[in-house]
């Protein structure tokens, strides 16, 4: 069994309770614009990178500003939403607390850059994350390993000696791919088949579960 020496936080749906908050900013973005607002888009997007879904709202959405103004777009109106009120999750402030004692820490989201040093800022969490990757900044988003293995490399540990946050589909399938003991903590709003929730080492009902005996195993 490998000794885990670092674990790598996804940040929507396990630090901040922003997935409902992506949805109503991107399809209230489309139907603003005449775009072709479906019952899959949201779903079709998840774990993608900025560059990924920007394209998809432009392609397949429909929408006729190019890529990069859609991305800017969305990303100032998230920003304005967490303005108002960042959506921490109850647990998660304690739980990086917590872990920050035994593990070296990093995040790997799909979120940008930007709003992924806005929340951290915010929440007072930042100053316990050695690493923080957007998948902006890798080839390929979730469901690809890509930001997971980028997380380990910036931390200079091994994936196989970390362990990751996930409550996604996409989430779990990229750590799991990347070779991490996953702890999964399924999202209610959407939540992952009984599938993918079993390539996951422990599941938790909430992130106040997390505790370093759940991640080293």
């Amino acid at each position: 069994m490998s000794t885990i020496q670092a674990v790598v936080f996804d940040l929507d749906g396990v630090l901040v309770e922003s997935d409902h908050i992506w949805h109503e900013v991107r399809e209230g973005l489309a139907r603003e614009r005449d775009g072709n607002w479906t019952d899959r888009s949201e779903a079709e997007m998840s774990g993608m990178s900025s560059s990924e879904w920007s394209l998809y709202m432009h392609e397949v959405v429909g929408l006729a500003d190019p890529p990069d103004e859609i991305n800017d777009e969305v990303v100032r109106r998230m920003r304005s939403r967490y303005a108002k009120k960042l959506p921490l999750i109850d647990g998660a402030g304690e739980a990086v607390k917590r872990l920050a004692g035994s593990f070296r820490l990093a995040v790997a989201s799909s979120s940008n850059r930007e709003l992924i040093e806005v929340v951290l800022a915010r929440a007072g969490l930042d100053r316990y994350f050695e690493a923080t990757v957007s998948s902006e900044e890798v080839a390929r988003g979730k469901p690809s390993p890509d930001v997971f293995l980028e997380a380990a490399r910036r931390l200079s540990v091994p994936p196989w000696n970390c362990g990751a946050v996930e409550d996604s589909t996409n989430g779990i399938r990229a750590a799991h791919a990347a070779g991490m003991r996953v702890v999964a903590i399924p999202n209610a709003l959407y939540p992952p088949p009984a599938g993918v929730v079993a390539l996951a080492a422990v599941t938790l009902d909430s992130i106040a579960d997390l505790t370093p005996n759940v991640v080293a195993g």
